[in-house]
């Protein structure tokens, strides 16, 4: 989770009575921390807001929805590119009667990404401004062990 995901988190949290984060496997890309210690990590970091409630889903979050009776998905943009990508999934969500709203990220956090943070936490960056203190901890003891 990075400043980024929080910002999106906090922000739809003021507009619904009810925020789930969905933690989902995605076969596409390569997880650092398994969904178990990823979900610790949000819960962590979301507690302050008490409509927020953090989930995992092996599967299409279109499934997760229709099973949990989410009718709305929220989404941050960062860059054009992440429209392009989401546009179409917001597609196929609404064919399957689920509708997406799209948050613009902050622009402090318009260049934050999930790889890049792991790029540079890699490499010994400092990240300590990207991301909150406990998820800066746990990729610090994580990569200090490859």
């Amino acid at each position: 989770m990075t400043y980024g995901h929080l910002d999106i988190v906090e922000r739809a949290s003021a507009h619904f009575d009810k925020v789930i984060v969905a933690v989902l496997e995605n076969r596409a890309k390569s997880s650092l921390f398994t969904v178990d210690e990823r979900i610790e990590m949000i819960r962590e970091n979301t507690k302050r807001f008490p409509n927020v409630v953090v989930d995992s889903w092996y599967g299409l979050l279109a499934d997760y929805c229709k099973e949990k009776g989410v009718t709305t998905i929220v989404k941050g943009l960062r860059v054009l590119t992440d429209f392009d990508y989401e546009l179409q999934m917001a597609q196929v969500h609404l064919q399957m009667s689920v509708e997406t709203m799209f948050m613009a990220t902050a622009p402090t956090h318009s260049f934050l990404s999930s790889s890049l943070v792991k790029e540079l936490a890699h490499f010994g960056g400092d990240v300590s401004a990207m991301v909150p203190p406990n998820v800066n901890a746990a990729l610090r003891i994580r990569l200090v062990k490859e």
